[in-house]
């Protein structure tokens, strides 16, 4: 990490840029660091810290550098180039883009790191200690949930990374484990719910500068609990005992249980869904997985997901049903990118995310579909969930075809979630992706109950393949296509990279500390081959 930018800019520099470029009436700022206090910052001008340090982690901002710069370009280095396509949530058309053939592009993953590290940490890290600071005990609970929320993203790409250290002011900056990292989080949403529970009922002041929720505490609540839930699953192959301590206990303190809980960021203007940016670019289309699922399980969402292919094939419809949505194969070669019209015969991304030059649809951070389906696996394995796995398998995708504006009927009509359909061929060539029905099946092996759920919530989560991703890597499912080719010499078809490699600025900047985390704390080299902390299962 370019420590001149993470740490000065971090705590100095930045803060009074970003002060200085917010608004015409902010306090004058010195510096340094240690003079950022009450008298730099008032309760009137904190909720656009706020904001902005809710809206950079997911690479909102557009076109505008006195609101966190532009991340449309991040965005997709970020996002859509990597966990997008191991996700299989999408496959790249763009002849000349090897990272859907699971090639680590390092200049790609350095614009994805820097982003975070000079946009987003820096504005959560002000707008955590500045609550601190200025006694706004609500507020700084608040935030740091969103920490946890941010950097779970982080740590699940690549691992150890620099975490607690962040913003020390000094040359180096060491890294964390990834282990102490999932242990702070746990221990920083007890301290954030204790304080959120003592204000239940209460709203805080930051009103609509709060663009997920509007200040209230309950939902705040609600959200803590559902992203302890999430982290709880995480570990469980790792801390079986801690995954069913946590799990629990985000139940007991009350998680989303619909659609109105679910935390979303709004867009506008100035900070958009940028999938309406990348899809003028023409470089994805819709995985064969995805065409493979929908369309065998006569899905309605994929009305939602995708759009029609210019040249659909109508000769694997399923009986009866008209399906014109097209997927193609991840791993596709570069000559067979240029030699065939994949924009044209696969389906783009649904209309709300390809309308140019508008702010698109709101970008989910946990939705209620999800929480769901963790409470399924968690009751799966025995603890307490408050209900069986059938019945929160079923409410999950009750509430994800809810959240889409369904009814729970699938293409011809029938009951969706008592539905027997199974994955269909994608096409001639590529047979049903699984067997894996819709209707939950309770008398089967753990493993073919799991891989239901996970299924299911694979569906559910899209487009937010970073969580999609980090699920596969953790439970090896849903059962998905093979890549038709790999350009990674460390990484089969069949396989699937296991984190994202460090990054080159890194390397130049903050040598010592990088290396010092391959050596003792990742766990092995750094390749995509080295698995995660939380990493095992298999």
């Amino acid at each position: 990490m370019k420590n001149k930018v993470i740490t000065k800019l971090g705590f100095g520099i930045l803060v009074a840029f970003l002060m200085v470029n917010c608004t015409d009436d902010f306090t004058e700022l010195n510096s340094d660091p240690k003079n950022f206090t009450e008298d730099a910052v008032t309760q009137s001008e904190y909720p656009l810290f706020v904001r902005r340090a809710l809206y950079t982690p997911n690479y909102l901002p557009f076109e505008n550098p006195n609101q966190g710069g532009d991340a449309r370009g991040s965005f997709q280095l970020g996002h859509s180039l990597f966990s997008d396509v191991y996700a299989n949530y999408f496959a790249t058309t763009a002849a000349f883009f090897f990272s859907d053939q699971f090639r680590l592009e390092g200049s790609w993953l350095n614009g994805a790191y820097r982003y975070f590290y000079t946009q987003a940490a820096p504005n959560i890290k002000i707008a955590e200690d500045t609550a601190a600071e200025l006694g706004f005990d609500l507020e700084n609970a608040m935030m740091k949930v969103w920490r946890v929320y941010a950097y779970h993203r982080v740590t699940d790409y690549w691992g150890p990374i620099p975490y607690s250290n962040f913003g020390n002011l000094e040359s180096t900056v060491p890294y964390d484990s990834q282990e102490a990292i999932y242990n702070d989080f746990f221990t920083s949403l007890d301290e954030a719910v204790a304080v959120l529970k003592a204000n239940a009922g209460g709203t805080s002041f930051l009103g609509g500068d709060d663009i997920i929720y509007s200040g209230s505490v309950d939902a705040w609540i609600k959200f803590a609990s559902s992203l302890r839930l999430r982290l709880a699953l995480r570990v469980k192959y790792v801390e079986p005992g801690k995954a069913q301590t946590e799990a629990e206990k985000a139940i007991a303190d009350g998680v989303m249980l619909g659609n109105a809980d679910n935390a979303v960021l709004s867009t506008n203007s100035s900070f958009r869904n940028h999938y309406t940016t990348i899809t003028q670019w023409g470089e994805f289309r819709m995985s064969a997985d995805m065409e493979s699922i929908l369309k065998g399980y006569q899905d309605p969402r994929v009305a939602s997901y995708f759009a029609e292919a210019g040249t659909p094939d109508p000769t694997d419809d399923p009986a009866g049903v008209v399906f014109n949505y097209e997927g193609m194969r991840n791993g596709q070669s570069t000559s067979d990118k240029q030699g065939t019209d994949f924009n044209n015969l696969t389906s783009d991304m649904a209309g709300p995310f390809t309308t140019p030059d508008s702010p698109g649809p709101a970008v989910a951070v946990i939705r209620s579909a999800e929480v769901f389906f963790l409470r399924a696996e968690g009751a799966l394995e025995g603890w307490a969930m408050g209900g069986t796995a059938v019945d929160l398998y079923n409410q999950g995708i009750v509430a994800s075809h809810e959240e889409h504006g369904f009814s729970g009927t699938d293409l011809s009509g029938n009951d969706y979630v008592t539905s027997t359909n199974v994955p269909a061929a994608a096409d001639a060539s590529n047979p049903p992706v699984s067997t894996v029905p819709v209707a939950y099946n309770a008398a089967g092996t753990m493993e073919e109950q799991l891989e239901q759920i996970i299924t299911q919530k694979w569906i559910a989560l899209y487009p937010d393949s970073e969580e999609a991703y980090a699920e596969r890597r953790r439970t090896g499912y849903p059962t998905l296509y093979n890549r038709l080719n790999s350009v990674n010499v460390n990484i089969a078809v069949d396989e699937l990279p296991r984190r994202m490699t460090y990054v080159s600025s890194e390397y130049a900047d903050n040598l010592s500390a990088v290396e010092e985390s391959v050596n003792t704390l990742l766990g092995g080299p750094d390749l995509g081959t080295t698995k995660l902390w939380w990493d095992k299962k298999n």
